[in-house]
């Protein structure tokens, strides 16, 4: 892969840019990160059904507190603690991870749940399902919308008895992680499926691959990681944790981060969005917002964009200024794609208020899909936004709804849609796009940066070269 000269990168010290009734039960081995302080302006902004005060100019580039009041981290630190956990692992019993497991594992061991620590126990289970929230020892509520669980046959459960350690290791039998005070409960598949999706019709991708063929049984307990999770696959640098975003955005003395979050190459009409985003906080008196793009890095369903792909593109619409790269933060969030719309649009806010965001730009139909066998959406488009202003724990999260863009036929260019000339806006689908790209046919000027759009070409040529082989999303190393 070509060099990401724009893009933020990890090193072994603080991240620098290439130039130009629930209470978590922390191990005694976790490390929990001090918090950041929230501005007491940091509120303001246009949150759909709230009313924030103005915010004034003279700012603090502090930045938003994590869930919980402290970011949890899972991962041992180097030296004897990593070497004893391993050498425990090897003496435990043993449950080998799917890849999607692996990914959630990744997702709890750096805070992105926080202040979960690790795979969720009955009554954190029930609460998401049930509540999309969980509410804390305090009496505080924080959000919590799609569960966070690791499933079991009968015979591992058979196995673990009455043991309160297990390890779990990945598919090659490497030891990855130690789950302690353990608690084994019933998987009610269906029941899961239902309320997390609202339907149970076949075809839901993250069903097919994590659920149905999963085992009976969920185990819940507290996670400690034996070392940071890797993939391999050139990609790894990108992988920033929040805790690492956090330091990023403070080095840049960051007043507000806003976050997009997206699974497609980008066009010239999020780039518009993510503009005018800053140019609109700009105007309430921030002055240095900085943008986290973020795109998502676990499983995805077939016939989306790898992500090696789409981090490629993402790369050119930097190198061709649609998107300034002083301003902008590029990193991969790890969690693998639901597809639960209203449901799981919480969990990917929430996720980035943990990573320092303020500020969430929420779409059309986020995360969204087609109905699986029957021809409409599955969701409204419009209950994503909806759902954010509304939803318990996220309310010290800024939620910016996407103005509607469009190709503007006169002006050659992607625009905001004007009502008032509907004659003139052309809407390209995401379907259209992809048909485009496949054909080796050229978007109209304007759509997309040519630099991305000729990445989008060279993907589909080489996936007709490889024979029906499908692309896979790197696997945890």
């Amino acid at each position: 892969m070509a060099s990401m000269a724009t893009f933020i990168v990890r090193s072994p010290s603080t991240p620098h840019p290439i130039p130009n009734t629930f209470k978590p039960q922390l191990p005694s081995r976790l490390r929990l990160v001090s918090p950041l302080r929230l501005p007491s302006a940091a509120t303001a902004g246009a949150v759909q059904g709230r009313n924030p005060t103005p915010r004034r100019p003279g700012v603090s580039c502090s930045l938003i507190e994590p869930d919980g009041g402290r970011l949890v981290e899972l991962v041992a630190p180097e030296g004897r603690a990593r070497e004893a956990l391993r050498r425990e692992a090897a003496g435990c019993p043993q449950i080998k991870l799917s890849r999607i497991d692996l990914e959630w594992v990744h997702v709890l061991s750096e805070g992105w749940a926080s202040p979960l620590g690790g795979f969720m126990r009955e009554a954190e289970f029930l609460q998401t399902l049930h509540f999309n929230c969980l509410r804390l020892g305090d009496g505080s509520v924080v959000n919590m919308s799609v569960p966070i669980v690791l499933a079991i046959d009968d015979a591992q459960k058979r196995a673990i008895g009455d043991l309160r350690r297990v390890a779990l290791v990945d598919a090659q039998d490497k030891p990855v992680a130690i789950l302690s005070n353990i608690e084994i409960y019933k998987h009610n598949k269906e029941e899961r499926i239902a309320r997390t999706w609202g339907t149970t019709a076949p075809g839901l991708p993250y069903v097919e691959e994590a659920i149905t063929k999963a085992g009976n049984w969920l185990i819940g307990g507290d996670l400690e990681v034996i070392e940071r999770i890797k993939y391999n696959d050139g990609l790894d640098q990108y992988r920033l944790s929040p805790v690492e975003l956090r330091e990023e955005f403070s080095r840049r003395n960051a007043d507000a981060v806003f976050a997009f979050q997206l699974r497609n190459p980008v066009h010239n009409g999020h780039a518009l969005l993510m503009t005018d985003t800053r140019r609109r906080l700009l105007e309430m008196g921030y002055k240095n917002p900085v943008l986290l793009l973020h795109p998502l890095g676990g499983f995805t369903k077939a016939d989306d964009v790898p992500l090696y792909w789409r981090m490629k593109q993402h790369e050119k619409v930097l190198e061709d200024g649609v998107l300034n790269p002083e301003t902008t933060v590029v990193a991969i969030f790890p969690s693998p794609m639901h597809y639960a719309g209203p449901t799981e649009v919480q969990w990917h806010a929430k996720s980035r208020i943990n990573a320092g965001a303020n500020f969430y730009i929420v779409g059309r139909d986020p995360a969204g899909m087609s109905h699986p066998i029957e021809k409409r959406d599955l969701y409204d488009a419009d209950h994503g936004k909806k759902v954010l202003s509304m939803a318990p724990g996220l309310e010290r999260l800024n939620i910016l709804p996407f103005k509607v863009a469009a190709y503007d036929t006169k002006q050659k260019k992607m625009a905001f849609f004007d009502p008032s000339r509907p004659q003139d806006f052309l809407f390209i689908s995401g379907t259209k796009m992809r048909t485009l790209a496949k054909n080796r046919e050229n978007p109209p000027d304007g759509f997309m940066c040519p630099g991305g759009w000729k990445v989008l070409v060279e993907y589909y040529d080489s996936k007709e070269t490889q024979e029906g082989n499908k692309f896979r999303e790197a696997v945890p190393a």
